[in-house]
């Protein structure tokens, strides 16, 4: 077998080289504050810069700091969105281009929410927020000026996790969800597919982090409760259709490729867009990765099509 850096692209396999040249501690050997403070510092340093829209507001959804993107004032379909950060790390500023350019792509708009973070606030904190989050914007959308009937979630990484997990809530209660927007998800309770073992070490998302933040959210013993692991559900019939954006060299891709059989195999409609020679997190590297600026066009076009009508 080819040696896995060999899958890169030459413009990933640049990226990854500064990344280590510029010798920043790894997240598993900082604390979470320490942690969080160097995922804000570099997270949108790759990414496209905050693109202007004609609103950007502050506000508070379910008791919790959310950042609505709006690319227009009309009655707007919405996205829930749900950032990643191995749900210890991250924010509304860590994600704030990213969401920018989800709004302006598609015409919708974009609520990003402030969970809770893990150690202070551990399993199943964030998925309480992401469904108190999802309700909320069901029930009063109206009262932001958007169309709570014409309603999405989605997010990437740990936010994809919660994505996914949301899209049952919706099911059993009866919320109209029209789409879950799935960006390089954890959906296994293990890190054991040969995915993990193939890019377990310099691919961005190295395994010691991947159990860092694992530890800090949640114990062993719950790995196996599909608000975690979602494709140990026990009914994936009926959700909401999914588009599944995956990394090639990212230790998630084998997971998110199951999750997408275990839907497809339920009945669930699915747009399953794999992006080869690419990493973990690269949808927020627009500055450098073509690739990140072709998913966010197939987002942008999945969240037109299903929150059309």
């Amino acid at each position: 077998m080819s040696p896995p850096t060999q899958l890169l692209t030459p413009r990933m396999a640049g990226v990854l080289d500064r990344i280590h040249r510029a010798n920043r501690p790894p997240f598993h050997t900082l604390t979470p504050g320490e942690a969080r403070l160097a995922y804000r510092m570099g997270a949108e340093i790759l990414d496209l810069p905050r693109a202007p829209l004609p609103r950007v507001e502050d506000l508070e959804v379910a008791g919790r700091p959310a950042r609505l993107y709006a690319p227009a004032a009309t009655a707007l379909p919405v996205l829930l969105y749900l950032h990643g950060g191995g749900f210890t790390i991250g924010g509304l500023e860590t994600h704030d281009s990213l969401c920018r350019q989800l709004a302006l792509r598609s015409g919708a708009a974009v609520l990003s929410l402030d969970y809770r973070l893990a150690p202070e606030h551990r399993f199943p904190a964030a998925v309480d927020d992401a469904w108190a989050a999802l309700a909320w914007v069901h029930e009063h959308a109206h009262t932001l000026g958007l169309d709570g009937s014409r309603l999405a979630v989605g997010g990437d990484s740990a936010g994809g996790t919660l994505a996914a997990v949301s899209a049952f809530f919706a099911r059993d209660r009866g919320l109209p969800l029209k789409l879950q927007l799935l960006i390089t998800p954890g959906t296994a309770s293990l890190p054991n597919t040969p995915s993990h073992r193939l890019f377990a070490n310099g691919f961005l998302l190295d395994a010691a982090s991947i159990e860092w933040f694992f530890g800090h959210y949640l114990d062993r013993h719950q790995r196996h409760d599909w608000r975690f692991a979602p494709l140990e559900a026990d009914d994936h019939a009926g959700l909401a259709p999914a588009c599944v954006v995956l990394a090639e060299c990212d230790p998630l891709v084998d997971e998110g490729i199951a999750y997408a059989d275990t839907l497809r195999a339920a009945g669930v409609s699915v747009q399953l867009e794999l992006y080869r020679g690419v990493t973990h997190d690269f949808i927020k590297m627009g500055r450098y990765i073509p690739e990140a600026l072709t998913a966010l066009n197939a987002c942008a076009d999945s969240l037109k099509q299903h929150l059309a009508t």
